[in-house]
C-alpha cells in the first residue's frame, strides 16, 4: 500500500491512479508470507477498488536471483512454485485474474535456461494464461538479435503456454509422493548451502579471488555491486547479478548446483536413489531443474583455478567447492543415465563447449591479472583495467553469465 499512498501524496485521486502496482517477493522469507500479504491487499477495501478498475488484474513479481542467492537453486525454485500455486488459487478465490512475473536473469542460478521446458513445465494449479519476463541486458542480442532468433524464441515462448493446454500429461501435475520427496530435497539442499553461506571464507573468497569488486567499475547490472555503503562486505549485502557473475567468471558456477546433487546423494545413502530416478522421469519441472543444473556444471572449469588449491587461506574453501561440484555432477549423471553433461542436448553442449574453448584464454589473463593484484606486483591500475576489461568479453561469451 506504500505505492498507493505514495500517488495519493502526490496528489492523484482514486480513480487517477491507472498504474498497476505489483508486489515482489524473492527471499524465502518472503515468499513463505507471500499468500498472507495477498490476502491483505485483496481484502483492503480501498486496494480492491483499485483492482477493479485494473480489470480485477493482479501482476506479482517474483524474483529467481535473490531467491536462490538466499536459499539455494532447489530451494528457491521449488518455494516459487509452491508460492505461484498458492497464490493462483487465493486470486482465484477472489476473482482475481493473477499474473506471474518472473524476475529472471541468465544463467539457470537466476531462473534462466530453458524458457520452453521451464513454462511447459508448469502444471494446471499454476495460472499461465499471461505471463511476464525479464531478459537480462546482456542476452537480448543472442536471443532477439536477428529475425530468425526473435521468431525461434518467441515460438518458444507461446508453445509452452499452449502446450499445457492442447497436450494434457500428468508429467506437468506433481503427485503428493513426488511433492513431499521434493520438498525433503529442497530442505537438505538449502542446509548444505546454508552452511556453506556461513562459512568464514565464503565473502572473502568472492571479495579476493574473484571479480566480484570489478563488478561496480562496468555498467554490467544497473546498480551497484553490493547494498550499503560500509567498508565491510557482508552476504546480504551482495547483489544477484554480480554474486552470480563472479561465480560464473571462476567458472565455478556454485549457485547453480550447490546443494542439489548433495542433497541426491543423502537419498543414494538411505537407499532411495530409485525414488529420485522415478521423480525425474515422471516430473518434467523436477526434470527442468536437473538439466539447467547440469548446464550450469557444464559451464564451470574448475582446472582454471586449481592454483587456489595450495592458497593457505583459500585453498580448503576451494576443495568444498570442487568436491561438491564432483559429487553433483557423478550423481546427476547416475540419476539420469548420462555418460556426460548436457548429453540430452548435442546442439546446446557442442555450442557451449566451442564458446568455453575460446573464453579460456581471456579467464586466464583475468585469473594471471587478479594474481598480480593480490600479491600486490607490478603495474595495479593496468592490472586492473585488464580485470573490468575482461568481464565484459567472459560475459558476452557465455551469453547467460550473470
Amino acid at each position: 500500500m506504500n505505492v498507493y499512498a505514495f500517488f495519493k501524496i502526490c496528489g492523484y485521486q482514486e480513480d487517477q491512479i491507472k498504474m498497476d502496482i505489483v508486489p515482489l517477493f524473492e527471499t524465502m522469507e518472503g515468499l513463505a508470507n507471500s499468500e498472507q500479504v495477498m490476502n491483505e491487499l485483496y481484502q483492503n477495501p480501498v486496494y480492491k477498488k483499485h483492482l477493479e478498475s485494473r480489470g480485477n488484474q493482479q501482476t506479482i513479481m517474483l524474483g529467481f536471483s535473490d531467491g536462490t542467492k538466499d536459499g539455494g537453486y532447489l530451494k528457491a525454485n521449488w518455494e516459487i512454485y509452491k508460492a505461484k500455486e498458492v497464490l493462483t488459487k487465493l486470486s482465484v478465490q477472489n476473482g482475481i485474474k493473477v499474473v506471474f512475473f518472473d524476475g529472471r536473469g541468465g544463467p539457470p542460478a537466476r531462473g534462466g535456461g530453458k524458457t520452453h521446458d521451464f513454462y511447459a513445465s508448469q502444471g494446471n494449479t499454476i495460472a499461465n494464461n499471461k505471463i511476464e519476463l525479464t531478459i537480462q541486458g546482456q542476452t537480448i542480442t543472442s536471443i532477439f538479435g536477428n529475425k530468425e532468433q526473435a521468431k525461434y524464441n518467441f515460438e518458444q515462448l507461446l508453445t509452452a503456454g499452449v502446450e499445457n493446454d492442447v497436450f494434457k500429461n500428468s508429467k506437468k501435475d506433481l503427485t503428493e509422493e513426488e511433492r513431499k520427496l521434493i520438498a525433503e530435497l529442497a530442505d537438505i539442499s538449502y542446509k548444505k548451502y546454508s552452511d556453506l553461506k556461513a562459512h568464514p571464507m565464503f565473502v572473502p573468497y568472492l571479495q579476493e579471488m574473484s571479480t566480484l569488486e570489478y563488478y561496480g567499475k562496468t555498467n554490467i547490472g544497473s546498480r551497484p555491486s553490493k547494498r550499503g555503503s560500509g567498508s565491510e562486505l557482508k552476504f546480504e549485502d551482495l547483489r544477484a547479478i554480480p554474486f552470480v557473475g563472479s561465480w560464473a567468471q571462476l567458472k565455478q558456477n556454485v549457485p547453480g548446483f550447490f546443494g542439489f546433487g548433495f542433497a541426491m546423494q543423502q537419498m543414494k545413502e538411505q537407499g532411495r536413489l530409485e525414488e529420485v530416478k522415478d521423480l525425474y522421469k515422471g516430473s518434467d519441472f523436477f526434470k527442468t531443474l536437473v538439466l539447467n543444473s547440469m548446464m550450469s556444471m557444464n559451464k564451470s572449469y574448475f582446472p582454471l583455478t586449481y592454483y587456489i588449491r595450495n592458497n593457505p587461506k583459500f585453498g580448503a574453501f576451494w576443495k568444498v567447492l570442487f568436491d561438491e561440484y564432483t559429487l553433483s555432477r557423478d550423481i546427476m549423471l547416475e540419476l539420469t543415465g548420462f555418460k556426460m553433461l548436457q548429453e540430452e542436448d548435442p546442439l546446446s553442449r557442442k555450442s557451449v563447449k566451442i564458446r568455453e574453448k575460446i573464453v579460456l584464454p581471456l579467464l586466464s589473463i583475468q585469473q594471471y591479472a587478479l594474481m598480480k593484484i593480490q600479491k600486490g606486483e607490478g603495474n595495479k591500475e593496468a592490472y586492473e583495467k585488464l580485470v573490468t576489461r575482461s568481464l565484459f568479453g567472459n560475459i558476452n561469451a557465455s551469453r547467460n553469465s550473470a
